[in-house]
């Protein structure tokens, strides 16, 4: 009987997408203890296992089974494979509008994270980003139909005083706003369009599910938001006595 590689393609594959036993083992949706004992090759591991991870890594049965993936020996597309690995561990998932609803319930489910689009920007270092489609005027010159790229934030605290985020509430749904925070009121986040035609509003910080702070924006040529002189001042003007307002209301 010839030599089955698959309990250690099965522990290459996991550091190569960079993930402890456990987080692996519930992809698999088996215990630790057995993933373990798989890649320790103390059991040969089921074929029901093995199919998932051949949908995964995009792996053939055939080469968890009988290859050594991580012997490349300069073999051009066994070096390939291990780059595109690689960059799935940035892999970008992007919530779209209609998904916005759905997006609510299952934001802390990682089978419905799974099942969104992904897509990768070479020029975004490492972290963990997320993607919204925003629709509506209240962030212009940012048109609707943009898509926002956002890094997670772990905290309130960690995101800059007025940067731009996508911020996931339970009583606002996804919305992209500037975020502003008062020291006199800690718990509550004023949120402000930068479409002046649009007033700051307040939501308590205990609300907050997910914030997003802006990275990059993504939208069509063919809809960038053209402005006069006279506009731009307009929305100045409008800006600083926004600006003034909050900084009164943190006084």
């Amino acid at each position: 009987m010839s030599q089955s590689f698959a309990g250690q393609n099965l522990k290459y594959l996991r550091k190569l997408k960079g993930l402890t036993q456990e987080e692996f083992a519930n992809k698999l949706q088996i215990k630790r203890s057995l993933l373990g004992a798989y890649e320790e090759e103390r059991a040969e591991p089921r074929v029901d296992v093995l199919e998932v991870v051949s949908d995964l890594f995009r792996v053939s049965l055939d080469d968890l089974l009988r290859r050594d993936l991580s012997e490349t020996k300069g073999n051009y597309l066994a070096k390939r494979r291990q780059l595109k690995m690689a960059a799935e561990n940035n892999l970008i998932h992007f919530v779209p509008m209609k998904a916005a609803a759905g997006y609510l319930a299952g934001y802390a489910d990682d089978e419905f994270i799974d099942e969104l689009n992904t897509f990768t920007l070479p020029m975004m270092g490492s972290g963990n980003y997320r993607a919204f489609e925003i629709i509506g005027d209240s962030m212009l010159p940012t048109p609707s139909g943009s898509i926002i790229v956002g890094q997670k934030m772990d905290s309130i605290d960690d995101v800059k005083q007025n940067a731009a985020c996508i911020v996931v509430s339970r009583n606002e749904g996804i919305v992209y706003k500037r975020v502003s925070r008062s020291v006199k009121t800690k718990n509550k986040v004023t949120l402000t369009s930068d479409n002046p035609s649009f007033q700051p509003y307040q939501i308590n910080a205990e609300d907050i599910l997910e914030i997003w702070q802006a990275q990059m924006v993504i939208s069509k040529v063919a809809q960038q938001q053209r402005w006069d002189v006279g506009q731009l001042a307009q929305l100045v003007s409008n800006l600083q006595e926004q600006v003034s307002t909050i900084k009164k209301s943190m006084n």
